[in-house]
């Protein structure tokens, strides 16, 4: 999960990492208040997730907090690339910047190791500085069972050479970036620019933090940093039900079990829809090993809930989960959809293999549901189910 620039600043505060003042509104008259606050000067900033802010002026200086209600007025509303604005973060001033720096911990998958990197070429993209000067940015292994104490931290420092008056103070930095990296579970930590001050401070002015939904379990704090506003209703409904879900932009709707499954359902459903206009899969849904009534019930509630959606493939491989405990609740789900006043409507396309196949189709058979159109192979039903949807359209 990607957070705010200012749920960033507060994880940063939190764990010691020098940070200016600030505070996140939703109106533009509270950009007023929050300005007094600040003495009456401040940054008023566009909250996306995204880069590119201050060229797309999301990111605009308030003399006075009149000033501030007005740019909150221009900043509010904005898109930037695709983004709605729907907060800013009214932030101090700061001081006369002397010089700017980058440092960041991430998750190298690649090597199977956590990586630090820091490059006192900061406030620019940092994808651009490794392309043009890549001797300028500093990468470090760091290995998980040490982490990273002081002495670690003045290596990190030295092998991006960081000026000596500077260095203890980054050093610092670096350590408490590293502690807000692993009690957060984060996949990410950066901080650009990490900025030296007239008068001497290092202070974090901007930075990006992305979390590890695996962790959820731990950090049951994190569920508030959400974005709700962002959150497709589809999914965030979907998640409620403990779903695997993706909203996609197709007509066919896709229920499988084992991701690997679903995503060959994906791939075959765009090849037949290649031959009927071009339909696509409107989803992505895992349902996982166990498909009881009340989990594929929940999983059509969704599916069918999507206007996009003309037609509903199920593709199920029984494992441990048999094929004929999976169409009973297929059978079952539709019932219970419709007792809870849900008129299904949408044809549902089922292809059953694995164990107790047989036994599974043979179900399906004698329920003789008007809109269950059993399938054997799982081309045939990707073809029938882009059919259907075409024919909706």
């Amino acid at each position: 999960m990607d957070l705010f620039e200012y749920q960033a600043r507060d994880l940063f505060a939190k764990h010691g990492v020098p940070v200016l003042a600030g505070e996140v509104i939703d109106t533009p008259e509270a950009a007023r208040a929050a300005t007094d606050r600040l003495g009456g000067k401040s940054v008023v900033k566009a909250q996306v997730k995204v880069g590119g802010r201050g060229k797309a002026g999301g990111v605009k200086l308030a003399a006075t907090p009149d000033e501030a209600v007005a740019r909150a007025t221009d900043i509010l509303g904005m898109d930037i690339k695709g983004h709605t604005v729907h907060k800013v973060m009214i932030a101090e001033l700061s001081p006369e910047i002397e010089a700017e720096y980058y440092v960041s911990y991430l998750l190298d998958r690649t090597n199977r190791t956590f990586l630090a990197m820091a490059s006192v070429q900061g406030g620019m993209d940092i994808e651009e500085v490794a392309e043009k000067t890549p001797e300028a940015l500093a990468k470090v292994p760091v290995d998980s069972n040490e982490g990273v104490t002081i002495e670690k931290a003045r290596e990190i420092v030295a092998q991006a050479k960081f000026p000596a008056e500077v260095a203890e103070k980054v050093a610092e930095v670096m350590v408490t970036l590293w502690d807000t990296f692993v009690a957060e579970d984060a996949l990410l930590v950066e901080v650009n620019p990490l900025v030296k001050t007239k008068d001497g401070k290092i202070l974090a002015l901007d930075g990006k933090v992305s979390l590890d939904a695996n962790a959820d379990f731990r950090q049951p704090e994190h569920e508030a940093l959400e974005d709700k506003d962002a959150a497709n209703p589809l999914e965030a409904a979907a998640k409620a039900k403990n779903l695997n879900y993706v909203k996609l932009d197709g007509e066919v709707g896709i229920i499988g079990n084992g991701a690997g499954l679903v995503m060959s359902t994906l791939d075959v459903v765009a090849y037949a829809g290649e031959a009927h206009g071009s339909v696509k899969p409107a989803n992505f849904l895992d349902i996982g090993g166990g498909a009881s009534a009340e989990v594929m019930a929940n999983g059509l509630e969704i599916i069918l809930g999507d206007p996009d959606v003309k037609s509903v493939f199920v593709n199920v491989f029984g494992g441990i989960t048999a094929c004929d405990e999976v169409a009973n609740g297929i059978v079952q789900a539709l019932e219970l959809l419709k007792t809870k006043g849900e008129d299904v409507t949408k044809p549902l396309v089922v292809r059953l293999d694995g164990n107790n196949a047989e036994l599974g189709r043979k179900i399906l058979s004698d329920a003789n549901h008007p809109l269950v159109q059993r399938v054997d192979t799982m081309d045939g039903a990707a073809d029938k189910a882009a059919e259907l949807a075409a024919a909706a359209k």
